[in-house]
């Protein structure tokens, strides 16, 4: 039978979850870098204006995000469930119809982007000094956004065929490209923004080809034909399964969204001004994409197993590889905390100068905003297990808890009172809500499972 032939129902989890876990932290690590590259070389060359304008476009690579993750996550979950339950013809169609979603997907958002793009960046926060700038990046890197969902989704699709480290290796090639030409358009040819923007999208670009030649030339545990590209009815599932990692980055888009315009607003009636508290943020937000890199870098490794054993009904194997990824992730997340409570300053610096009230506040909004990060790291893997398991709609709701439901009415009330400072306190109030329903949920289904567990024992135990 497949399932007793496919070693993520017979090699030991702890070791199926370094194989799958430690490439997938590396290309979510890689793929926070693409962002974290330019910030670090527009920071020296052009400055804290340059700095907010990478925070204003960060919406739009969300946005990209969540259509990979919709399609890439979707696809390769329902793929990996499909084969645990044997359905070898359904399965080839999860993985051609993500393909073409993401293609799709990533055109029509390009240019949606480009005939919109002053009235999206204004909704996004843009002040009239950050505008320019945030102009030159986006309007460059919208020609990109196909290959950041074929290379962002495409690489959970490679990963559910079993090979984990050409994931990395897709990332790895676009990261060092991206940072390669950085470095000669930026500082060597000084052309700034626009040469940080088509240093993005080259390296992007080399990654989806990479995608795009494991799928057609290397995919092997099932054979693709031209068919299972063509859309069809499993479309419907493959998105009913991604919804949650889907809803999870809409939702954060949203965050960053009402954050910026929070910040630009209170920053103006402060002592900071908006420039610099859009530029702090920014800069705070991208580094914390490292550590939940981490996180969802468990999840998204822990993914294959828990579907293939939740389909083929090993219950024990889908628990340890939940609460291997969440204990782990909780691990990383307070090493990061450490880091934030003690050097915020010297992190800050890494992106370019500023002023002593740039520093002040940026100092305030590290120590404050990510004060619960190690807690609040359990809620993207509990979304992306619930997913896993084909419970979409509990995976969607818990997506929401933080930064839909807790976190955007607390930023929005908050600063009444406090001013820019409830901009910050908003974050640590919602991460300890989100904590307690986590909790609440990853238990109740823990438990679910274990009776499931019990059930399935009982004609084992009567034919004995």
């Amino acid at each position: 039978m497949e399932k007793e032939k496919n070693p993520l129902g017979t090699e030991p989890v702890g070791r199926l979850m370094l194989r799958f876990a430690v490439p997938s932290i590396i290309a979510m690590l890689v793929g926070a870098l693409y962002n974290i590259v330019d910030q670090l070389f527009i920071g020296h060359a052009v400055g804290t204006d340059g700095n907010a304008a990478t925070n204003i476009a960060f919406p739009l690579t969300t946005m990209c995000m969540s259509l990979a993750l919709l399609f890439g996550v979707g696809g390769a979950s329902c793929y990996n469930l499909a084969l645990g339950r044997e359905e070898k013809e359904k399965a080839p169609y999860f993985i051609g119809n993500a393909v073409t979603m993401l293609s799709v997907c990533g055109i029509v958002l390009g240019a949606v982007t480009l005939v919109f793009l002053d009235p999206m960046l204004t909704l996004f926060g843009a002040n009239d000094a950050i505008m320019p700038y945030a102009e030159e990046y986006v309007s460059i890197t919208a020609f990109g956004f196909p290959f950041l969902l074929l290379t962002a989704g495409g690489g959970h699709i490679v990963r559910a065929d079993g090979s984990p480290g050409m994931t990395m290796l897709c990332s790895i090639v676009g990261a060092v490209v991206n940072t390669a030409l950085d470095a000669l358009f930026v500082f060597g040819f000084g052309w700034g923004m626009a040469g940080a923007a088509a240093a993005t999208i080259i390296g992007q670009i080399i990654s989806a080809l990479i995608v795009l030649w494991y799928v057609f030339f290397r995919f092997h545990t099932s054979k693709l034909e031209k068919k299972h590209f063509l859309p069809s009815k499993h479309i419907f599932r493959m998105i009913s399964i991604g919804l949650a990692s889907f809803f999870n980055q809409i939702a954060i888009m949203a965050v960053q969204i009402v954050v910026n315009t929070q910040l630009r607003d209170y920053g103006d009636m402060s002592e900071y001004g908006s420039t610099v508290t859009l530029a702090c943020a920014g800069i705070i937000m991208k580094v914390n994409q490292i550590v939940f890199s981490f996180s969802i870098g468990l999840a998204q490794g822990s993914q294959p197993i828990e579907s293939f054993n939740y389909g083929a009904r090993r219950y024990p194997r889908v628990r340890k590889a939940y609460l291997l990824a969440s204990g782990t992730s909780m691990l990383i997340a307070f090493a990061a905390f450490i880091f934030f409570q003690t050097i915020p300053r010297q992190i800050l610096s890494l992106f370019g100068e500023g002023t002593e009230q740039y520093f002040a506040f940026g100092e305030f909004f590290f120590r404050v905003f990510l004060f619960f990060v190690p807690l609040v790291s359990l809620q993207p893997v509990t979304s992306v297990f619930f997913t896993s398991i084909g419970k979409p709609v509990k995976g969607i709701i818990l997506s929401l808890t933080r930064q839909i439901i807790f976190f955007i009415p607390l930023v929005l009330i908050l600063p009444l009172f406090y001013g820019i400072e409830g901009v910050v306190y908003a974050g640590p109030a919602a991460d300890i809500i989100t904590l307690a329903v986590t909790l609440f949920m990853a238990f109740g289904e823990l438990s679910a499972m274990k009776k499931l567990e019990t059930a399935d024992s009982v004609p084992v135990l009567n034919k004995s």
